[in-house]
C-alpha cells in the first residue's frame, strides 16, 4: 500500500511539471508575429478625390497570413485579399477579384508601409501607418 502512495506522489508532483514544459514548448514553437500582423490606414489619390483604405492583417495558428480590406469611402468592408506574402521589409498583396495588387516596404520601427498600389494600368503611391486605438 505505501509502495502505491509513493507512485501516485510522485505522479502528482511529475504531471505539473510536464504540463509547464509542454505549454512552454508550444509557444517556443510558433510561429513569430510578423511585423506587418496589425491593422494599417492609408489614402490613395486619385488625382480628383482621395479614398481611404484599411488593410487587415493577421496571423492563423500554422503561421499563415491572411488579411481583408476596408475602402470606408466607397461603404466596401472586408474585400478578400486572395494572396499576400511578406518577407521583411517586403509587403505584396493582390486583390484578384479587382485586378488590384500592392507592393511595399515596412519601414525599420514598423510604424508604417510605403509603396504602390497598382490597378487597371493605374500606379498610384500608397503608404499605410499603423493604426492605433
Amino acid at each position: 500500500m505505501r509502495k502505491d502512495l509513493t507512485q501516485c506522489s510522485v505522479g502528482r508532483a511529475v504531471l505539473p511539471v510536464l504540463v509547464a514544459l509542454t505549454l512552454g514548448l508550444s509557444a517556443a514553437l510558433a510561429a513569430p508575429v510578423p511585423a506587418v500582423v496589425g491593422d494599417w490606414q492609408g489614402a490613395l489619390n486619385t488625382g480628383n478625390s482621395s479614398l481611404r483604405v484599411v488593410l487587415h492583417v493577421s496571423q492563423d495558428k500554422d503561421g499563415n497570413l491572411n488579411a481583408t480590406l476596408d475602402s470606408p469611402d466607397q461603404g466596401a468592408t472586408g474585400i478578400a485579399i486572395s494572396a499576400i506574402n511578406f518577407k521583411q521589409p517586403d509587403l505584396h498583396f493582390e486583390i484578384q477579384r479587382m485586378g488590384a495588387s500592392y507592393d511595399g516596404k515596412i519601414n525599420k520601427d514598423n510604424s508604417e508601409i510605403g509603396g504602390e498600389w497598382k490597378q487597371g494600368g493605374a500606379s498610384l503611391p500608397l503608404t499605410f501607418k499603423r493604426a492605433t486605438k
